[in-house]
């Protein structure tokens, strides 16, 4: 069988029930995928007889290389950014596709598959308006790192942690959903309380990251026409723009509004499939916190660059916290006092 017999809710959590005895089916998928790669009938009984979550894991696997590859021969390290807002909706799509398949209750999938496409939509559009798809694009701190790192070493970076990591952190904050669908089969085919509770709380937090993107965007396109023309547009102080970096609305309660928010989604998925089981905490939170850390280590990384780049960061950081607000701080985070102080003393 491709899914474990489960006696409870708490058992779809188990990972000794519901992975580990499905880990040899990976010894020889890719065998299999190989054999069968002519025949869509035989691909169609290999998909249903294979665990879904081997699945993919596999499919994270196989696309790591091409990565790599492609990165390589370009000479350019952001193919993995490109796809970055599609593959967990791909992986999260499959595992609904998978229930239809066998005709589970998905009433609770298919919510999840469809706030999942609207994360996709919301990051896809904001890094196609910022050029991310445009021919020859790459991330700033790829280009900074070369510039630090020798070329053998950065290979070794490329394999083992630009195309095969991030691509499997991808895979892995998709996991909360194989342990929903797995509740599915002891499941009722309708949302309650708290499945729409969970469903609310992902939303909201999208809703944070397009305001935060669209402010972010806002600023950028300000600072950029008050560089050309020495005129600051209306609604931003000459001082915001002089400084470089937003501090306005929501950037000014958190250093990183959009990623506190892209953060928060996928906890709170991890958050719904405890929910779901009946359990504080299962092995689907590896994959969570796991994205947690690798925004960690990215974030200091990019604050390292704009501490170097921006005078005001390092006051910056001193009044506003890094994802979330301070509780405990006597300084506005939009500056306001500094302006206060100027209109003060102009007064006088």
């Amino acid at each position: 069988m491709a899914l474990p017999v489960v006696k409870s809710l708490i058992d779809c959590a188990d990972f000794q029930k519901t992975v580990a005895p499905y880990i040899p089916q990976f010894y020889d998928i890719f065998q299999q995928i190989f054999q069968s790669i002519s025949n869509p009938q035989a691909l169609k009984v290999l998909y249903v007889s294979t665990n879904p979550l081997i699945t993919a894991f596999s499919v994270s696997l196989i696309i790591s290389p091409v990565f790599l590859v492609v990165s390589e021969i370009n000479r350019n390290y952001s193919q993995v950014d490109r796809f970055w807002s599609l593959l967990p909706t791909f992986y999260n799509a499959h595992f609904v596709l998978y229930a239809h398949l066998l005709g589970l209750p998905t009433a609770r999938l298919d919510a999840v598959l469809a706030i999942s496409l609207l994360w996709s939509t919301r990051l896809t559009f904001n890094y196609w308006r910022r050029g991310g798809y445009s021919i020859g694009s790459e991330d700033y701190r790829w280009q900074i790192l070369r510039e630090h790192v020798n070329a053998p070493l950065f290979f070794i970076l490329n394999v083992v942690f630009i195309s095969l990591i991030q691509n499997v952190l991808l895979f892995s904050i998709s996991m909360p959903t194989y342990v929903m669908l797995l509740a599915a089969r002891r499941s009722e085919n309708q949302l309650d309380v708290g499945d729409i509770g969970f469903s609310a709380g992902m939303l909201a937090f999208i809703a944070i990251s397009f305001v935060a993107d669209q402010q972010q965007w806002n600023f950028q396109n300000a600072k950029q026409k008050y560089q050309k023309t020495a005129k600051a547009p209306a609604q931003y102080h000459q001082e915001d723009l002089d400084r470089g970096f937003n501090v306005v609305g929501l950037w000014s309660w958190s250093r990183h509004p959009n990623l506190a928010a892209e953060q928060s989604v996928w906890v709170t998925l991890y958050a719904w499939s405890c929910y779901v089981t009946g359990t504080y905490y299962n092995w689907a939170g590896v994959g969570t916190i796991s994205y947690l850390c690798l925004f960690q280590a990215s974030n200091m990384f990019t604050e390292s660059i704009s501490g170097k780049k921006y005078p005001e960061y390092s006051e910056y950081q001193k009044r506003v916290g890094k994802f979330y607000p301070k509780l405990f701080s006597d300084l506005p985070g939009d500056f306001s006092d500094k302006y206060n102080k100027k209109i003060e003393q102009k007064s006088q």
